[in-house]
Order: structure tokens, then sequence, then C-alpha cells
């Protein structure tokens, strides 16, 4: 078995280290506050006391909240002690994000790998996330045994590491447009005295079956939103990130204001800020949203 570290044990960060430590691997693991660190020395961890103890193992992996948080925690000082080895940054970030984390780690002398994840903590505990991959393709080879602890299935995306970041996020762009319809949908029925669990599963037993609309239609359906897997100001994240990818590649997304403001308001609403970005779906519930215009003259129509 292998010298490993880890850095950042937020829900999923702390069940991808346990599935490593799980596997039998030495796991070195790093995180700001005390608590999930002491969980995972319990079941057979090291603590480290700074993150370059844990990136100086051969091979190191973080999964950190954002760019802000992986860009501090993965500085020049703390990535110099990953020469020689290979680090994997698991995190939903942007590419451009991406990039000066792999200049970092080229000039200590160290190799960089993108490895974002789709699916829930409950998903990584169980080891059956979808892993989205892209690095130099020895580099690859050689994390992909420790990424197989973790996934179902390793989707290989080229020897660019912020083309994964690039595809996890558009993946979160789906996800968000699905939890959008949901809650109008829903909206619509709900005003009509239908059950909204009754409505979810004809979606889902008929034209929408998928883990998409499976799982956020019955938490939206039974408003079931706490304990958050993803937060609601980490979906707005990935929508910004979104619009920074549309600006760089010149793409129009039609969408997105009307998301933006969703999310925004969800971010504004103090029972809905801290919940599952599922309860986005609130807003249009809750008629938190003035209706455009357009809107207005097309029902008076």
């Amino acid at each position: 078995m292998a010298s490993v570290g880890f850095l950042g044990l937020g829900s999923m960060g702390a069940a991808l280290a346990r599935r490593l430590v799980d596997a039998g691997h030495d796991v070195h693991v790093w995180n700001r506050s005390r608590g999930p660190v002491d969980d995972l020395v319990a079941v057979g961890a090291v603590a480290c006391a700074t993150p370059g103890e844990a990136l100086a193992h051969p091979v190191s992996f973080s999964m950190l909240a954002d760019d802000t948080a992986a860009l501090s925690v993965l500085d020049a000082e703390s990535v110099a002690s990953a020469t020689g080895g290979v680090h994997v940054n698991m995190a939903s970030i942007s590419p451009a994000g991406a990039g000066e984390l792999q200049r970092r780690f080229a000039a200590a002398g160290a190799r960089y790998v993108a490895a974002p994840v789709l699916g829930r903590p409950t998903v990584a505990a169980e080891g059956k996330l979808n892993v989205l991959v892209a690095g130099a393709a020895d580099d690859v080879a050689e994390v992909e045994p420790f990424l197989r602890v973790f996934a179902a299935r390793l989707w290989p995306l080229g020897a660019e590491p912020s083309t994964a970041n690039a595809v996890k996020i558009a993946v979160n762009y789906d996800i968000i447009h699905a939890i959008q319809a949901i809650g109008e949908s829903v909206a619509l029925v709900e005003a009509r005295g239908v059950d909204p669990g009754l409505f979810v599963e004809i979606l889902t037993s008929t034209l929408f079956a998928g883990v998409v609309y499976s799982g956020y239609g019955g938490m939206i359906a039974r408003q079931a939103y706490d304990p958050p897997g993803f937060d609601v100001a980490l979906g707005y994240k990935d929508l910004l990130l979104s619009a920074e990818i549309a600006g760089e590649t010149g793409t129009h997304l039609p969408t997105l204001a009307a998301l933006t403001a969703v999310f925004e308001r969800a971010l504004a609403e103090p029972d809905l800020v801290r919940l599952d970005w599922g309860a986005a779906a609130e807003v249009t519930r809750r008629g938190l949203l003035p209706a455009s215009d357009d809107e207005r003259e097309g029902g008076a129509a």
C-alpha cells in the first residue's frame, strides 16, 4: 500500500480520504479545522500540521471548496514540498484556477492532474463516483489505481487538466437547470392542488428517469434540503464559473441570467442560504422573484 496525502476534509473530502484509509493506504491528512482530522485519525489516518506535510508524499489529493481556498492552501511555499510527486485536485474550480495550480506544481518540479467528481458524499463513501480526469497520460496512469478506489467510472478528458474542470462546471450547469425546471413545474401543479410527490413520481417513472430528477425531484417534493450535500453558495459559485467560461469562449448562455437571479435571491433568504442547492427551487415556489414585463404580458394574453 502507498503513502498519500489528502488536503481538505469537508463532507466530500472526508469521504474520499476515508475510502483511501479503508483501502489500506497510509493516508496523511490536513484540514483547516481540526475536527475532521481527528475523525480520520481515529480510523487510521495520520494528522499533518501543515499543507506542505500532506503534499510531501509521492501522491497527494486535495478537495478544497473553491478557487480562493485552493489557491490559498496550495501556495508556492506548500507546493514546494511536492517536488517529484503528483498532485490530484478533485475540487470544482475554474479552468483558470486549474491552470495557475498546474503552473505552481510544475515550477516546484511536481506534476498535476485534475479529477473533479460527479456525485454526492454518500456516493463517494460507497466508491461509486464518476470521476472526470485530465492530465498527462503517464501521470493519470500513476494515480488511476487510487482514483478507482472512489469511482464507478473514470472519464478521461485529455492531457490538459483544466478541461476536466470545464466539463464539471458544465455538468453542474445542467443540474442547476434541472433543479429550476423541477421547481417551476412543481409550482405549476401545486397551484392546482396536485401532490408534488405524485408529480415527481410521474416525471421519474416516465420521461425523466435518472439520478438528478429522482434525487432532486424527491428532495424538492419533500422540501428536504437539510443537511446539505452541496449548498446554495456552491451552486452560485458554479453559475459564476459558467459565466466565466462562456466569456472566455464567446458562448452566449440565454438562461444564465435567470438562473443567476434565482440563486442570488436564494442566497438572500436566511432560511434558504444554509441549505442544499436544491432549495433554489423554493424561490419559484414562494414567488420570491417578480415576473418580468414579458411574463406579465404573456399571462394577460
